[in-house]
């Protein structure tokens, strides 16, 4: 009885988890998932993409794509009334109508880093976070 509790007693020998005390924590409580990139808002699309994707969507408003009654207003097809709905590092509020890039214009400027997703919101070309819809970059203004 008295060696079931001396080692009872004693202090364990084990040793500590690989992950434990390597003080591999990210700055500031953030995590990132293995796979994802961390990007800085609004600095990830630069010159050459904002052009080709309004050369694209400038391309599209000229062909016709636009219901008649917007088109003659020369504001890229938005209909009256409608405001920017988002903010660049805040997420989409659950009420914004988002559609996805067309391919070609993914083609023209590179897939999405891991983790996140291009849609467009009006007149607006979004780089979202997957799951959060985190803005994270956007390209403003386009067909107008």
């Amino acid at each position: 009885m008295l060696a079931a509790l001396s080692v009872a007693a004693s202090p364990s020998f084990a040793a500590k988890p690989e992950w434990a005390g390597k003080g591999n924590k990210h700055q500031q409580g953030e995590q990132v998932e293995q796979g994802q990139v961390e990007i800085q808002i609004g600095a990830y699309f630069g010159e050459r993409q904002r052009l080709e994707v309004s050369n694209y969507y400038e391309t599209q408003g000229r062909a016709g794509k636009c219901p008649p009654g917007l088109a003659k207003k020369h504001n890229g097809c938005q209909p009256p009334g409608q405001a920017k709905k988002w903010q660049m590092g805040r997420p989409l509020a659950r009420d914004v109508v988002f559609y996805p890039v067309p391919d070609a214009v993914v083609v023209r400027i590179g897939l999405p880093p891991a983790g996140h997703r291009y849609v467009r919101v009006l007149n607006d070309v979004l780089l979202i976070a997957i799951g959060t819809n985190l803005v994270v970059d956007a390209i403003q203004d386009l067909m107008r």
